[in-house]
């Protein structure tokens, strides 16, 4: 069993018994369309989606994957949305996505499993098919949605990515955390001095918590993500970006992002809202770069305080945590990437849900609590 009670899988191929000559699982995985999967720079469902499949992929698993027409996969590719919503304005949202979601389900009789990574809407189709639903949470943007997720909690599979973002009133078949692809983060053993924040420019992520906790410890702050918030941006970014104590850079990729995340003194994530998950946190610690973050959400599941990083309550407690980070041993916050969050760790995990669910007959209250 691994720390999650998952039984430890003897290969990393979903396959029958060599003895049995049934084909290999069948599983459509149903991206967002928001962006690209992979995303090009800013989207973390497409991009969580699109590290499950190939990992699918590698192992064996017979995957398609429905997403816009310019994603990339080494599986099965298939869609109509011509474009992300997101970057191409003429592709209105609500339109494409219901082509979106009946391109799929009008041949879900084709499939094994049906990995729905593109919240709610899906739940719509559940009563019309027979072929199993597992849905990933990625996390609830408000209550309001919860209709969508109690009406159907018998019929689909839920997956939290976080203990912490779980729901008191719904069912969960598992919760599995993300993984992330550790040799694509390379290991920097020597911290800079500099600090780091990266995330959306929005309340929720805490911007200006970071602004203030690096003027108080008198370090630069480098700044990455996406605008998702004009006004709080130029209320709080851009008065603050002098190009000196703050710089913020704009969205980066490539190794413009491995080298921001891997030569900061330590990630600021002061967030203002409990997280579910956040990626960032986790390929920060995997090029050694320890967190100080605000003890909420998934935060304490991602972070050991005092190991590899430091969970904080106040602004106070988040500049003595910056003056602290000598502490910490940037080796052992690699390593607890490696043995916590690793793609195959996830992969192996959803495998086991998936057998799971294909082995259990389907009726309407077949879902169990983990």
């Amino acid at each position: 069993m691994n720390a999650w009670g998952f039984p430890l899988l003897a290969s990393h191929k979903l396959l029958r018994p060599e003895s049995e000559s049934k084909p290999p699982m069948r599983i459509a995985m149903l991206a967002p369309i928001a962006w690209r999967t992979p995303p090009r720079a800013y989207g973390p469902w497409e991009l969580v989606t699109s590290m499950l499949t190939e990992a699918l992929v590698k192992r064996g698993v017979d995957v398609t994957l429905f997403a816009t027409l310019d994603s990339e996969t080494s599986g099965k590719l298939d869609g109509v949305v011509p474009a992300p919503y997101s970057e191409d304005p003429s592709i209105d949202a609500k339109v494409w996505e219901f082509r979106h979601l009946a391109h799929l389900f009008e041949q879900a009789d084709q499939f094994d499993l049906i990995h729905n990574q593109a919240d709610f809407p899906a739940h719509a189709f559940a009563r019309l098919i027979d072929t199993p639903i597992v849905t990933t949470i990625h996390g609830f943007s408000s209550d309001r949605i919860l209709p969508m997720y109690q009406e159907y909690q018998d019929l689909v599979h839920y997956i939290a990515i976080s203990d912490a973002d779980r729901h008191p009133s719904l069912r969960y078949e598992a919760t599995i955390h993300h993984g992330i692809p550790i040799d694509d983060f390379p290991f920097q053993p020597n911290r800079g001095e500099d600090l780091l924040f990266f995330g959306r420019i929005h309340p929720d992520k805490g911007a200006a918590e970071a602004i203030e906790a690096a003027r108080f410890s008198k370090r630069p702050l480098h700044m990455y993500g996406i605008v998702q918030d004009e006004h709080y941006h130029d209320m709080h970014v851009a008065p603050a970006d002098d190009g000196v104590s703050v710089i913020y850079h704009g969205v980066a990729g490539g190794s413009e992002r491995l080298n921001a995340l891997g030569d900061a003194r330590a990630l600021l994530h002061l967030i203002n809202f409990d997280e579910p998950f956040g990626l960032s946190v986790i390929e920060a610690m995997a090029c050694g770069t320890p967190v100080i973050a605000t003890n909420r959400g998934s935060m304490p599941e991602l972070i050991e305080h005092g190991v590899t990083g430091f969970l904080v309550n106040t602004a106070q407690e988040a500049v003595q945590a910056i003056e602290r980070i000598d502490d910490i041993d940037r080796f052992a916050v690699r390593q607890s990437v490696i043995d916590r969050f690793s793609i195959d760790r996830m992969a192996d995990n959803y495998l086991t849900v998936y057998q799971r669910i294909c082995d259990r007959p389907q009726t309407t209250d077949n879902q169990i609590e983990c």
